[in-house]
């Protein structure tokens, strides 16, 4: 019976373990040194917010991993030693193991800022950051948030739940300004300052400021403005956890490097989730891949080529959702922040400004190349069938309500984007009845 270690238990090792499991009786022995039972990363913040206790975002019982004869070692691996297989831990500990996957996830980009290292400086990935938030939220009147992505949103709605002011720093001119679209931008940008965030959009950190005691008193931004506060979050975007894995044979670029099968290049040792790197990126895609969906999926197709069914990892058509404090975000396809040359693009919003929806489409042919929605919820099934079909922009349209993810009785203003879309594309498009035969259908071929 082969011995498999998974070090990191984010939902990456832990789809991989689940996975080994159920297609083989091998040895599983699941590491962590950050906590000892898997938890949703994502609802991390409503725990903080009171929505939520912790034991509520374990998605398995603690009995589950007994059960499943899936070993929990909690500890920090220091070191790795391939050429003997062998693991040592940061308690002294030993462990041998026959295959190796490596899932040890991804921490806050910090840019050598000065203050960077205060202790009430940090990012919101780790349970550990959750903690030291709480304790530093009573004696937080302002927190300063770097980076306008999707963690700093996080940050700043829990905080705002505490009725702690906050400050958001954004290099750009746009919300997102990387990702998002310039309608969309504007729209959560819009959505935020509603909150009472202080959005300050052409702004970047110059500095962390400390007071006679060593703790947060200010930042100093590039401009030379000074902001008042108690708590840094840098939300800068996230890096690969490799530190510890560097200075060996084990080949590392910005990540671990892999192949199509997650391998890298020591026999018996694979790399998955936000630590790993495609040497060949999917055409289209990064060669570094960040987010939930894409984990799950990498630590599938490891377990398959691990218990005997080689599997390539093939994340099919890019997806991403979110929510803006109240606002719901969802992106099938590509939607980037500018047009190619040969990509035309629709855009319609709702008068209460907290609605919209952006298509991109082939501007010969017009095949449907990417979808944004903000506040309405799609179906991913009938989405991506719609992608891999490579459907018109105008089918999208017309079978809207098949692609309708929102409850029954919601006003779906088809009627409304359709008519705006007429007229600007002299087209006329009809709405089709919704036809359940065709959502079951998509529904039994992804299941």
């Amino acid at each position: 019976m082969a011995h498999i270690a998974i070090i990191g238990n984010g939902i990456s090792g832990v789809t991989a373990a689940r996975h080994i499991r159920k297609r083989s009786n091998d040895r599983i022995t699941l590491i962590s040194a950050e906590t000892e039972h898997f938890f949703s990363r994502t609802a991390l913040m409503y725990v903080f917010m009171g929505h939520m206790e912790y034991k509520h975002i374990k998605p398995y019982e603690d009995h589950f991993w007994e059960k499943n004869k899936i070993d929990l070692k909690f500890d920090y691996v220091s070191s790795i030693n391939y050429s003997s297989k062998e693991l040592d831990f940061q308690s002294g500990d030993k462990l041998s193991y026959d295959t190796l996957i490596l899932a040890v996830g991804s921490k806050p980009n910090r840019f050598n800022w000065p203050g960077q290292d205060l202790p009430q400086v940090q990012g919101l990935y780790s349970y550990q950051d959750l903690e030291s938030m709480e304790r530093l939220a009573p004696t937080t009147k302002r927190a300063v948030i770097v980076g306008g992505g999707l963690i700093g949103v996080e940050m700043a709605e829990m905080f705002r739940t505490r009725n702690i002011e906050v400050t958001f720093l954004v290099r750009e001119g746009k919300f997102w300004g990387g990702v998002l679209p310039t309608e969309e931008a504007a729209l959560v940008g819009r959505h935020i300052e509603e909150h009472h965030v202080d959005l300050r959009y052409h702004t970047e950190l110059d500095a962390i400021l400390a007071d006679e005691n060593g703790n947060v008193r200010a930042v100093k931004t590039k401009s030379g403005d000074e902001i008042e506060c108690e708590f840094v979050g840098l939300t800068a975007g996230v890096t690969p956890n490799v530190d510890f894995l560097k200075n060996s044979e084990l080949e590392i670029n910005r990540g671990i490097l892999v192949d199509e099968f997650c391998k890298t290049n020591i026999p018996d040792v694979y790399a998955i989730g936000d630590c790993a790197e495609r040497r060949n990126p999917i055409s289209g895609r990064k060669a570094l891949e960040q987010v939930w969906y894409t984990g799950k999926m990498m630590g599938e197709a490891v377990a398959r080529t691990i218990t005997g069914t080689p599997t390539e990892y093939k994340p099919g058509h890019w997806f991403n959702s979110a929510k803006f404090f109240d606002i719901e975000y969802q992106t099938y396809g590509w939607v980037r922040s500018t047009l190619d040359a040969q990509e035309s693009q629709f855009y319609w919003e709702h008068p209460d400004g907290r609605k919209c929806i952006k298509l991109v489409f082939e501007t010969n042919g017009r095949e449907l190349i990417g979808v944004n929605v903000f506040g309405i919820r799609l179906r991913h099934v009938v989405l991506d069938q719609m992608l891999e079909g490579e459907k018109t922009v105008d089918y999208l349209l017309e079978h809207w309500k098949d692609a309708l993810f929102d409850p029954e009785f919601y006003t779906d203003h088809i009627n409304e984007v359709l008519a705006e879309f007429n007229s600007q594309f002299n087209t006329a498009l009809k709405p089709q009845k919704k036809s359940w035969t065709r959502i079951f259908s998509a529904q039994k071929v992804w299941n």
